[in-house]
């Protein structure tokens, strides 16, 4: 039999746990037996039904934070996959399973990187440390958020926090992530009266009222992007009104919207703007929303220019700077003053059926974290 790595070896223990959001199931404890070992302090932090830790080796800045969560999506149709998700196998050099790209490969990375730096480096500058949640996937109330809060209520701040979302593209390292945008929903409510489709004098069909609103929502420039991000986008995912008659007129409709927005234009200007053209259109309507996330973006720094070297030197490639994607822990980090990058496998294949990673990326990628560590804190 083949002896495994030790990056792939802790991978598969890890993905062997169902820690199908928010359960951590026993993923933390094992990454936390591997860090007490050379020497990190660990504080387990539960808040609600999420499992978080916080763990430090050092007393003194700067402070490289490795962050990650443990939890993944559910698997959806077991029978659907070519292995069972939380018994992952390798095959033709892929590792297949829950959690291989997103993101249990790249919490392995990060440890076995962090016991070759420490073994090598043991008096290393400042302190590493690791801010881990098993509620990412999930409503992300209880996890990073938190333990942010934990450590800014008592002064505690990283300088720099390397996440391990996987943000390649093609290859390994191509991209990383300086940033992201922000995400803000809405859930808008257009009020009508119900009535006969026969008599419509009788009623007010808020499907066509609202249309016209709508469109103009959705042709609208909310801005123009910069240099790091693309223009603000405002995404209509779901309408729902009637009764399922033929014939009757709707008393209200609902729509559920989103903005992915750049720095260029604000949570409050994006609010004020949808309700002007709301009230233009002489809508009457109920709107509640809801913010998932500010803008971030760390265009330039240490960390940026540590993780950038490193893909050089690793792997041969100029990597891109990217803000695309969804949204990342890294938007709780960000606001503390931390420089936040992501890095880490391909992401092709994540919350998909038969999610996988190329094996030997993940070796690639603890040696890039390793070298990262040697840049900032050798």
């Amino acid at each position: 039999m083949t002896t495994l790595s030790p990056t792939l070896d802790l991978t598969l223990a890890l993905m062997r746990e169902p820690s199908v959001t928010p359960f951590d199931a026993n993923c933390q404890t094992l990454m936390i037996e591997r860090l007490e070992k050379i020497g990190f302090k660990v504080e387990r932090l539960r808040f609600g039904d999420v499992d978080n830790f916080w763990a430090r080796r050092g007393d003194s800045g700067p402070v490289l934070a490795f962050a990650g969560h443990t939890d993944v999506v559910p698997t959806g149709p077991v029978e659907n996959w070519s292995v069972q998700p939380f018994a992952p196998e390798i095959r033709d050099g892929m590792l297949i399973g829950r959690g291989a790209a997103d993101m249990k490969g790249s919490l392995a990375a990060m440890v076995v990187a962090c016991e070759r730096f420490v073994e090598k480096h043991p008096n290393h500058k400042g302190s590493i440390a690791y801010l881990i949640t098993s509620d990412e996937e999930g409503v992300a109330i209880n996890g990073t958020v938190k333990v942010v809060e934990h450590l800014e209520a008592r002064g505690e701040k990283m300088t720099w926090a390397l996440v391990g979302e996987p943000s390649s593209s093609k290859q390994l390292g191509d991209v990383i992530k300086n940033g992201r945008r922000g995400s803000l929903n809405g859930i808008l409510t257009v009020l009508g009266t119900q009535g006969h489709v026969a008599y419509p004098q009788l009623a007010d069909n808020p499907i066509h009222r609202a249309a016209p609103a709508l469109a103009e929502l959705a042709a609208e420039i909310w801005d123009n992007g910069n240099e790091f991000f693309p223009a603000t986008s405002f995404q209509i995912s779901n309408i729902g009104a009637g009764t399922g008659a033929n014939n009757v007129i709707p008393g209200e409709m609902k729509v559920v919207f989103n903005f992915r927005f750049s720095t260029e234009v604000t949570e409050a200007q994006l609010r004020e703007r949808t309700e002007a053209i709301l009230k233009k259109h002489g809508l009457r309507y109920e709107l509640a929303w809801s913010l998932s996330g500010h803008p971030f973006l760390t265009a330039k720094g240490e960390l940026v220019a540590a993780a950038v070297a490193s893909i050089h030197e690793i792997c041969g490639i100029e990597t891109e700077l990217s803000t695309s994607g969804g949204t990342s822990d890294g938007r709780f980090i960000a606001p503390t003053g931390a420089q936040v990058l992501e890095l880490g496998p391909l992401n092709a294949t994540i919350h998909k059926v038969n999610e996988e990673v190329r094996a030997a990326d993940l070796d690639t990628l603890t040696d890039v974290y390793e070298r990262i560590l040697v840049k900032l804190l050798a």
